[in-house]
């Protein structure tokens, strides 16, 4: 029996799963919150609405434009491995695996500058 080979040539795939695991713990813990505070709550009148001003105001701060764009871009490269691996896995396409990975995490990057975009300017 003969020990597998291991290559020495670098890789992509621990950012990957770095990308994969933070973007899932940021969605999992930060995305409930907020379509609870901003689709439940306040729209049932749970709890009073921010005003507008107040509400422009601390979407403007750096820090929360920061911390909205690492929400967006994690959620989407999140997305992107999942979706990479259920085409890879699920749909059996290992044959075009360059496409799906370009095709997977191309879509997040552009999504990820269309949200820094948005966000920036908005």
């Amino acid at each position: 029996m003969t020990a597998a080979r291991r290559s020495n040539r670098p890789t992509a795939e621990p950012l990957a799963w770095l990308a994969f695991s933070a973007g899932g713990m940021a969605a999992a813990l930060l995305i409930p919150v907020l379509i609870l505070l901003f689709g439940v709550a306040i729209p049932l009148g749970w709890i009073a609405a921010p005003e507008y001003t107040h509400l422009h105001s601390v979407l403007r701060h750096p820090i929360t434009v920061v911390v909205l764009i690492g929400l967006c871009v994690l959620a989407l490269f999140h997305a992107a491995h999942r979706l990479r691996f259920t085409l890879w896995h699920g749909l059996r396409l290992q044959k075009s695996r360059g496409a799906v990975t370009l095709a997977c995490y191309g879509g997040a990057a552009v999504g990820s500058v269309a949200a820094a975009y948005l966000m920036i300017r908005g």
